[in-house]
């Protein structure tokens, strides 16, 4: 089962709102479990730059199954996966990617968020994904 329209939006808008809590203007990007995008936001003035960047987040960590964060750690110098940014057509490794589960564990999509520093862009990340339990 992927994400659905409706599911991706209700995360969209709850990390939108979370970003204008903090302050901050993110670009935020929602894939299916096929890497697809079903959805997708700009805030006014956020970063242009960014728009690719959160894409890939989103993309990154429905690859392979976690945040995005976690596979930087991993990819370090001498690391297990070192270099693997370089994949899959590019790759972002550091966080603001998460990926989405349904109310059973299955993974149905992932959130990508770039804007800020990575410690906002996961904040704002995590508000999307933990408002879907609250829509479910």
């Amino acid at each position: 089962m992927n994400i659905t329209l409706e599911q991706a939006e209700k995360i969209i808008a709850a990390a939108k709102e979370k970003a204008t809590a903090i302050n901050t203007k993110m670009n935020i990007a929602v894939v299916d479990s096929g890497a697809n995008l079903i959805a997708f936001a700009r805030m006014d003035q956020a970063w242009l730059g960014s728009t690719d960047i959160s894409i890939k987040k989103a993309k990154t960590a429905i690859f392979f199954g976690m945040n995005t964060g976690s596979i930087g750690e991993l990819s370090q110098p001498g690391g297990p996966l070192f270099n693997i940014e370089h994949s899959n057509g590019g790759l972002i490794s550091f966080p603001g990617g998460i990926p989405i589960k349904d109310e059973s564990g299955k993974t149905i999509g992932a959130i990508g968020v770039s804007g800020s520093s990575v410690e906002n862009d996961h904040e704002v990340a995590e508000a999307g994904v933990t408002a879907l339990s609250v829509f479910a």
